[in-house]
């Protein structure tokens, strides 16, 4: 179990250091090299993504459930579904009087409200791997340093609800983990990068990506492999 939540207590970590050295900062961290500060993580998602997605050894399949996923989590609207969730917590600290209410509200829209939490968590419940939430906990450290230089000591609470939402995803995709062979690891393993690699796009603002409405095809991949590809014995891709 603490395995499985590395990723997600490092991250929790992050936020918390990032936020008490925004108080102590102030805002004295230049824009230009908060700019340059997020290329260069763009540019290791980007690389960390490129060799995950590597591992595919079924292109087809990779290429049929991204697909299909996508498909899905548009007919679901997910992306949509994480955009409303944000402007309602959006709202509800607008409303708000307190400082540090304010100041966790919104430092938890940013960390917990995106694909980049979704899909870490999973990949470190279903492979084991910490990859996303650690390049994810870089980022929200060094936000959170802005936000703490402007909002205050508020923003480290932020890390519960992030602990606590990575955390149950990542358990409970845990949960399938041991009943999951080598073969279907690997195809997860590929899909996983390829969205990281859609997440560095987006990061570096050459086009919008709705990642979330990806997310499907995590759960198409095993199904595939482990139902319908035993029913279908003797048809091959």
């Amino acid at each position: 179990m603490g395995f499985v939540l590395k990723g997600t207590i490092v991250n929790g970590a992050a936020i918390i250091v990032g936020g008490l050295l925004g108080v102590l900062l102030g805002g004295r961290i230049p824009e230009r090299i908060k700019a340059l500060i997020m290329q260069g993580i763009a540019l290791a998602v980007l690389v960390i993504g490129m060799q995950m997605a590597l591992q595919m050894q079924n292109a087809v399949l990779i290429i049929f459930s991204l697909v299909l996923g996508g498909i899905l989590g548009e007919i679901i609207g997910l992306d949509a579904l994480l955009q409303r969730a944000g402007t309602w917590l959006e709202r509800r600290a607008a409303r708000t009087r307190s400082g540090l209410a304010r100041a966790f509200v919104y430092a938890t829209l940013v960390y917990v409200v995106g694909a980049m939490a979704v899909t870490g968590a999973l990949e470190s419940g279903l492979l084991g791997q910490h990859q996303t939430l650690y390049v994810k906990a870089i980022l929200d450290g060094f936000t959170a340093i802005a936000f703490a230089a402007t909002m205050g000591v508020g923003v480290c609470l932020a890390s519960v609800p992030v602990l606590l939402y990575q955390g149950s995803i990542a358990l409970a995709a845990g949960l399938l983990q041991p009943f999951l062979s080598p073969a279907v690891l690997n195809e997860l393993t590929a899909v996983g990068g390829i969205l990281i690699i859609a997440i560095a796009v987006n990061l570096l603002e050459l086009k919008e990506i709705k990642v979330a409405n990806f997310l499907p095809a995590f759960f198409i991949v095993p199904l595939w492999l482990i139902v319908l590809l035993p029913l279908t014995a003797g048809f091959s891709f």
